[in-house]
């Protein structure tokens, strides 16, 4: 470290002008030359530095003074390169000697000390900053010197605060958090989100989100690059999404947030990637849904009960039960009536014979139809569904299966049954004891498949309508009518 002050050259100067040769440090009348473009080069890496260095030779006197150090307090280089210390300038007098013993007794301490002062600015006022000074080492190995980097406490506060964020999210969130880049590949996961996405937090590290998720990555692939594009959206956004499991794959309902993270190193933001957070709400999102589906379902019977009441044929009463059934439930439904018991076992056993009652129409949708004046029994084969709930007195369902359309049609056309079904839910009719006939509930290929759910409502549908249909033959048989 060269020093700012040489013997032999300070009767020429004034007491309060000490020799420079720039803004950043001095070399000696009598030493040897500097490197020119060694001088400039440290003097762009001091002026480039984001911290306020200065650097104190072993007699305390400044040699070096950067922009960031001007810009904090004030003092150009020309003004503070030269001085002894900060005493009557850059500190109160009262605090001189302290602070100057602190900082020097770095040359003495093995590694970084840490210090905060409250240094005066030119204007007067004062800053606390914080403060980490090193010693520096000549060629001989002894202490030639200090140099002292420093910021405003209030800076290192936030840069501190902004770090153990940053460490606090990816360690002991109780959220996901997924850093992921300009690739839209994950580069940080937290220990949540490597749980959530069922594997490890190194092994998911630049791997293609197709590879995470099953189903869901197309509205998060756009998602990501929305934010990298136009910024955070204004609000969370709820995605369904399936995961990879040891039991299959799992639909999981994620609130997702987004920020867009740019460097902030560049004079113009560089995109970084994305921070995704997340957290799973599927078990409140399944609630929501489950209870708005009950709230539905028991709207339309209550209308249904009310429609009923108002009808003259009993048989009529049943059909208005089944189309209010039908609204948001399924896509068609068949209603059959027993004609005559079934009875005896083996060779002597009557087989079920189903009769339709009623049927939605097979084109256009529209109220369910009366076509039972026939009487004619429906083409039913053994072991189809509807036979075989009127045996077991109990719901079926039954599945086309994981099968190609056509295939699938078949499968439906088999069983008496438009083409397009590929869910199917029998649930049987019964009235005072007796069964009267069977319900089938149809679903196409944008339906899910009926759950066990959906069997308890059609359920009470099938009651509903057993009781109408109890009636009707109760006014049927009754002499006089």
């Amino acid at each position: 470290m060269s020093a700012s002050r040489r013997s032999g050259t300070t009767d020429e100067l004034g007491p309060d002008e000490p020799e420079r040769d720039g803004p950043h440090g001095a070399a000696g009348a009598d030493g040897p030359a500097e490197d020119p473009g060694g001088s400039d080069l440290l003097a762009a890496l001091l002026d480039g530095m984001d911290a306020a260095l200065c650097a104190f030779d072993a007699d305390g006197t400044v040699t070096h003074w950067n922009r960031e150090a001007e810009r904090i307090l004030g003092w150009t280089a020309a003004e503070a390169v030269g001085r002894h210390g900060f005493a009557g300038w850059a500190v109160r007098s009262a605090d001189a000697e302290e602070v100057q013993g602190r900082l020097m007794s770095a040359m003495r301490a093995p590694g970084r000390q840490v210090h905060e002062f409250a240094l005066v600015t030119k204007d007067g006022g004062r800053v606390l900053v914080r403060t980490q000074s090193a010693a520096v080492r000549g060629p001989d190995g002894e202490p030639a010197g200090v140099y002292c980097a420093f910021s405003e406490v209030h800076a290192q506060i936030d840069l501190e605060r902004s770090i153990a964020l940053s460490e606090a999210l990816f360690e002991d969130a109780s959220w996901g958090v997924v850093l992921v880049d300009a690739d839209l590949r994950p580069a940080v996961v937290n220990g949540h989100a490597a749980r959530a996405l069922g594997i490890g937090r190194t092994s998911a590290l630049g791997r293609p989100l197709g590879e995470l998720l099953t189903q869901g990555v197309e509205e998060l692939e756009s998602a990501l690059t929305h934010v990298l594009s136009e910024g955070a959206p204004p609000a969370p956004a709820e995605m369904w999404v399936s995961v990879r499991t040891s039991e299959g794959e799992a639909r999981r309902c994620w609130r997702s947030g987004f920020v867009r993270l740019a460097s902030p190193l560049a004079e113009e933001p560089v995109p970084l990637g994305v921070g995704w957070l997340f957290q799973d709400v599927t078990e409140a999102k399944q609630g929501e849904q489950e209870a708005a589906l009950l709230r539905f379902r028991s709207n339309q019977s209550h209308r249904a009960a009310r429609a009923a009441a108002e009808c003259e044929d009993p048989a009529e009463a049943a059909v208005v039960h089944l189309d209010f059934a039908l609204a948001g439930f399924a896509d068609h439904a068949l209603l059959d009536r027993l004609a005559g018991p079934a009875r005896g076992e083996g060779d002597d056993a009557v087989p079920v014979r189903l009769v339709r009652l009623a049927a939605t129409p097979a084109g256009a949708p529209g109220p369910s139809l009366l076509t039972g004046a026939a009487g004619l029994p429906v083409r039913y084969e053994a072991g189809h569904p509807a036979l075989s709930c009127v045996e077991r007195a109990g719901s079926v369902r039954a599945d086309a299966g994981s099968v190609s359309a056509e295939r699938a049609r078949e499968w439906a056309l088999a069983r008496q049954w438009p083409g397009d079904v590929v869910h199917a839910l029998c649930a049987v009719l019964r009235s005072r004891g007796r069964t009267l006939g069977v319900v089938t509930f149809l679903r196409g290929a944008g339906r899910s498949r009926f759950e066990r759910s959906d069997a308890a409502y059609a359920e009470d549908v099938a009651l509903r309508i057993g009781a109408a249909l109890d009636l009707a033959e109760a006014v049927r048989e009754k002499p006089g009518d």
